[in-house]
């Protein structure tokens, strides 16, 4: 991705390490798009009923995700706040996607990649939120 090559050429002060914000926003990415084609794969599981929970946490943390990419790739007029209470908001998506996931990545492949997306994306939000 050429997040931070973007970031880069932004004519505005960026007040945040541009580097750490790349990575977050390109992990986010990364959780939101692999969230989406883990809930895809879970509905062309046989037992797609007993996935249910698992589909429903992947589309909630890839939109949580995806809004929260795109909120924090906008620098002008930057809002703290907002940003503070979407990466709290991904925080918590991620940690419960990852969980869901984890507790079918012995039967699923899908599933425990996205566990380990969810997982990286809930440690790179946790460390922006600890700098902001």
């Amino acid at each position: 991705m050429r997040t931070l090559e973007m970031m880069e050429t932004h004519p505005a002060r960026i007040t945040v390490d541009t580097a750490l914000l790349s990575r977050v926003i390109d992990s986010l990415v990364e959780c939101a798009q692999t969230c989406t084609a883990c809930a895809d794969a879970c509905l062309s599981e046989d037992m797609v009923a007993d996935l249910r929970d698992c589909i429903r946490t992947n589309l909630d943390c890839a939109d949580v995700c995806g809004a929260t990419a795109r909120v924090l790739g906008r620098h002008t007029a930057y809002d703290g706040n907002v940003v503070r209470a979407l990466l709290e908001a991904c925080v918590v998506a991620c940690r419960t996607c990852g969980d869901e996931c984890g507790s079918h990545a012995e039967m699923h492949a899908h599933c425990r990649v996205c566990a380990e997306v969810c997982r990286a994306c809930r440690a790179a939000c946790e460390e922006l939120l600890a700098v902001m």
